[in-house]
């Protein structure tokens, strides 16, 4: 089977995010022939649009990233009912950027009551041109769960969540090839 390379961000820039530990637990889940490659946007200097034609590391590494990749992993937090401040940047960024337009993206919203945040995130990537594909968006119940990482690889009813809904996104990923 042909390997798929999947960019994984989050939107938190917090050490001991739920966000950031599902898009690890998701690495640690991926099937044999997935490769998930966690993306880094916390070192992207602020939006300005004078700025685009720079030579900036951090955001020619996301791009090159986002470019090798054939699908995009999102979580973010909620704040003030929108998406994290470091996502919308990185977003910001990319959003004349070739490499973006007509990604597959799964979302992972690990606070069902963060509804606002997922409705905003779903605009912005739609009005990107990003693909959501709907099968592959999920909702898992991490807030106050005390859960790292290895605790959401080795909690089943997670896991499976997440591994199914993985699976949708790579099937998806697969019959659009």
């Amino acid at each position: 089977m042909e390997t798929l390379n999947v960019l994984a961000l989050s939107g938190s820039l917090r050490k001991n995010s739920y966000n950031s530990a599902v898009i690890n637990a998701l690495k640690i889940l991926a099937p044999d022939h997935v490769e998930v490659e966690v993306g880094e946007i916390g070192d992207l200097p602020l939006f300005n649009p004078d700025r685009e034609n720079e030579k900036i590391a951090s955001l020619e590494n996301l791009k090159a990233a986002l470019k090798a990749s054939s699908g995009l992993v999102l979580a973010t937090p909620e704040y003030a009912h929108g998406i994290s401040g470091p996502l919308k940047n990185a977003l910001d960024w990319l959003v004349s950027s070739l490499e973006f337009p007509y990604k597959p993206i799964m979302l992972i919203n690990t606070s069902p009551r963060a509804s606002h945040a997922q409705a905003h995130l779903r605009e912005v990537l739609t009005t990107m041109s990003g693909r959501i594909v709907e099968e592959a968006c999920v909702s898992i119940p991490l807030l106050s769960s005390g859960l790292d990482s290895d605790g959401i690889v080795n909690d089943k009813d997670i896991a499976s969540v997440l591994q199914v809904a993985f699976k949708a996104f790579c099937d998806d990923i697969q019959a659009c090839r």
